[in-house]
C-alpha cells in the first residue's frame, strides 16, 4: 500500500484574480504631426547622405579604376603603333619639328613628371571632351604640338577619372615635365612663379642646374609674356591661357619669335570646377629617341 500524501497546499495560496492583471498596459501616445515630420525629414537626410557618399565613392574610386583600364588600352595601342611604324628621323633644323598625325581620341605622346615619382606617366590623347579626359590627359585641339613654337596645351582631371593632375599645385619653378613622341623627347621646365619674377636674377634657385634656360619670359621675349608665369588661378572663361602667347588673344608676334610653351590646366580647388589651376612651362631641351636612351631629366626627383 502506498501511503496517501496529504495535500498541504493552501487553496488560497494564490488567487487568479491577483496573479493575472486584467488591466491593459499603458498604450503609447499617438504620434503627433510634428513628430512624424521630424522622423520623415531625418530618414530623408540619412538616405540623401548615403546617396552622396556612394556618389563620392564612385567618382573618386570607381572612375579611377575605369580610367586606369582605358589609359592602359591607349598606351598599349600607342606602343603597338610606335613599334610597327617606320620612324621618320627628326628634322635636322632644331627650329623645325616633325608634324604629328593627330587623331581625336587616340594617344600620340607620353608625359612624365619626374618629381612625382617613376610611376607618374600618362599617355596624352587628342581632345579634351569628357570622353577623352576619361582616358587621360587631353591635348587642346588647335594648340601647338610638342616642341612647336606656341603653346602646347593639355587638360586633365584633378579628382577621379585617373586624376592625372591631382598634385599639379605642388610643382615648383624649374621642375621638369618630359614629353615623348615617337621620334623625340622634349624637356619643359616650369617657369618662375609670380612672386619670383622680380628677383629672379638674384634668386639662388636661378643658379641651380635644373634652372638652366629658365627665366621670366618677359625679360627675354618682351612684355607680351608679362602674364606668363609658372602658376596662376583663373576662372573657367579665361580660355586665353592656352593662346599661343598666354593672355594675348590677338597676338602679332610671328611664330618664329614665340616661346615653345607647355600649359597644363585642371580644376581648382579639388572637388570643384569653380576655377582653373594653370601651370606654364618652357621647353629647354630636346633629344632624339634612341634605343636604350632615357633623358637625364627623368631621374630628377
Amino acid at each position: 500500500m502506498i501511503p496517501r500524501v496529504e495535500d498541504d497546499y493552501d487553496d488560497d495560496y494564490y488567487d487568479d484574480d491577483d496573479y493575472y492583471d486584467d488591466e491593459p498596459a499603458d498604450a503609447p501616445p499617438p504620434d503627433s504631426l510634428a513628430r512624424k515630420t521630424v522622423r520623415g525629414v531625418g530618414e530623408a537626410l540619412i538616405t540623401m547622405g548615403l546617396v552622396v557618399l556612394l556618389f563620392v565613392v564612385y567618382e573618386v574610386y570607381v572612375t579611377d579604376l575605369l580610367s586606369a583600364e582605358k589609359q592602359q588600352d591607349a598606351t598599349a595601342a600607342l606602343d603597338s603603333e610606335w613599334s610597327s611604324n617606320v620612324v621618320t628621323p627628326p628634322p635636322s633644323d632644331p627650329n623645325r619639328k616633325a608634324k604629328l598625325e593627330l587623331v581625336e581620341g587616340k594617344a600620340f605622346a607620353k608625359m612624365y613628371i619626374p618629381v612625382f615619382g617613376n610611376d607618374w606617366k600618362f599617355s596624352v590623347v587628342e581632345g579634351t571632351t569628357d570622353k577623352h579626359l576619361e582616358i587621360g590627359p587631353g591635348h587642346y585641339k588647335d594648340t601647338a604640338q610638342p616642341g612647336e613654337a606656341g603653346n602646347f596645351s593639355i587638360a586633365g582631371h584633378r579628382v577621379g577619372k585617373g586624376a592625372p593632375f591631382n598634385d599639379l599645385d605642388l610643382l615648383q619653378s624649374c621642375n621638369a615635365i618630359v614629353v615623348q613622341t615617337q621620334t623625340q623627347w622634349f624637356v619643359y621646365r616650369v617657369l618662375p612663379m609670380s612672386n619670383e619674377v622680380a628677383g629672379w636674377a638674384t634668386n639662388p634657385r636661378a643658379k641651380e642646374a635644373a634652372c638652366t634656360g629658365v627665366a621670366p619670359l618677359s625679360t627675354t621675349l618682351g612684355d607680351a609674356y608679362a602674364k606668363t608665369v609658372g602658376q596662376e588661378i583663373v576662372v573657367p572663361t579665361q580660355g586665353e591661357v592656352i593662346a599661343p602667347i598666354p593672355h594675348q588673344v590677338n597676338t602679332t608676334v610671328p611664330p618664329e619669335q614665340q616661346a615653345r610653351l607647355l600649359t597644363l590646366t585642371t580644376c581648382h580647388p579639388r572637388f570643384s570646377d569653380r576655377q582653373r589651376l594653370i601651370v606654364h612651362a618652357v621647353e629647354t631641351k630636346s633629344y632624339p629617341v634612341a634605343d636604350g636612351f632615357v633623358p637625364p631629366e627623368m631621374t630628377e626627383g
